[in-house]
C-alpha cells in the first residue's frame, strides 16, 4: 500500500495542493497588536510616573493608609509591579501577533518527483512573506483527516517545535494527491 501512495504521489511538476491566503487578516491583527503594545507601554509609563509614593507628614513613622486613600500606595512595590505588568502584557501581545502568524499555512505545494514539499506562510504581524520551508515528505505529518478536523488541519513537520494551521477554508486543489502526501499520518 505505501508503494502504491508513493507511485501514486510520483508527480512530473510542482503542485499546489492547497492555498489560503489570509494577508489582510494577520495584517489587521497585526495593527490591533502594535496599538495594543502603544497602549500598554503608555500605561506603564503612567503607572511609573504617577503612582510615586507620597511623603509622610512628618518626621515620626509613616502612619497606616487612612479611610481616605486606601488605595494609594506607601512604597515603590506597587509602582514597579504596576509597570512591569503593563509592559508584560503589552510584550505577550506583540509575540502572539508576531508568531501566530509565522504558523499558519498560506500555501502547500508538493515539489516535481513528488518526494518534497514546500510549505510557505504569513509574515510576522501579518507583513510580508512569511517562512518558506522545504522538507521531505517522510518528515511531515497531519494529526488528523481535513474531514475530521474542525476548523483547521493541525500538520506536523519533524525537527519543528509546533504545529503549522491549515485552514479548513482553503482551496485544496487535488484532494485524493493531498490525502496521500500532506494529509496523512506518519509516526516520527
Amino acid at each position: 500500500m505505501a508503494a502504491r501512495a508513493a507511485l501514486d504521489a510520483a508527480v512530473p511538476r510542482d503542485v499546489v495542493l492547497f492555498s489560503h491566503d489570509r494577508s489582510r487578516l494577520f495584517r489587521l491583527a497585526g495593527l490591533f497588536c502594535a496599538g495594543q503594545a502603544l497602549f500598554w507601554a503608555y500605561l506603564a509609563r503612567v503607572a511609573f510616573t504617577a503612582l510615586r509614593p507620597q511623603p509622610g507628614p512628618g518626621p515620626g513613622p509613616d502612619p497606616e493608609p487612612g479611610p481616605r486613600d486606601p488605595l494609594r500606595p506607601r512604597d515603590n512595590k506597587w509602582r514597579f509591579g504596576f509597570a512591569a505588568s503593563c509592559l508584560g502584557i503589552g510584550s505577550l501581545t506583540v509575540a502572539a501577533g508576531w508568531l501566530c502568524p509565522l504558523r499558519v499555512v498560506r500555501r502547500v505545494t508538493l515539489l516535481r518527483g513528488g518526494s518534497r514539499v514546500t510549505l510557505q506562510t504569513h509574515g510576522p504581524l501579518g507583513w510580508g512573506r512569511g517562512e518558506t520551508l522545504t522538507v521531505p515528505l517522510r518528515d511531515v505529518s497531519a494529526r488528523a483527516h481535513r474531514a475530521e478536523a474542525a476548523a483547521a488541519v493541525p500538520v506536523r513537520v519533524r525537527g519543528r517545535p509546533f504545529f503549522f494551521l491549515l485552514d479548513k477554508r482553503g482551496l485544496v486543489g487535488d484532494p485524493r494527491l493531498f490525502d496521500l502526501t500532506v494529509g496523512a499520518y506518519r509516526k516520527f
